[in-house]
């Protein structure tokens, strides 16, 4: 298997007291090292998907990390065991929080399918440049 998958709910704050859940799956697939995928899907709407880096989700779930449009960190006070996760857009952010005990493991799975710092040896840029000029393999 080249690839890990977890579905799981995320709350999205629309206000401190107010959350509306939110199914999420979160994707990594080893020919594509680097990234996360996400999939975030409310009843009733079309699913948006994010793309982001690995390393960013690992390093806020210590610490709060990212700059732009996707920010990550540990939950504080009143939030312990949960991960915070912000996007934004220009058409607007959303902060969702995750429990730390659905992501550490996927993450881990990840991490086991291609190790930190193994990312460069796991890229089959041949294929990716063949996908991407729509060659047929």
């Amino acid at each position: 298997m080249d690839f890990a998958e977890v579905d799981c709910m995320m709350q999205l704050v629309v206000a401190p007291e107010r959350v509306i859940p939110v199914s999420v799956r979160l994707s990594y697939h080893s020919w594509d090292p680097y990234s996360v995928h996400a999939s975030f899907s409310v009843k009733g709407c079309a699913a948006v998907n994010w793309l982001f880096a690995r390393d960013l989700l690992a390093e806020g779930m210590v610490r709060p990390s990212g700059l732009g449009d996707v920010r990550i960190w540990p939950g504080g006070a009143g939030q312990s065991g949960l991960v915070c996760l912000e996007l934004s857009s220009p058409e607007g952010r959303a902060l969702l929080t995750v429990p730390v005990e659905v992501v550490a493991p996927w993450l881990g799975r990840t991490y086991h399918l291609v190790p930190a710092g193994f990312e460069a040896a796991s890229l089959d840029l041949d294929s990716g440049l063949s996908w991407l000029l729509g060659e047929v393999t």
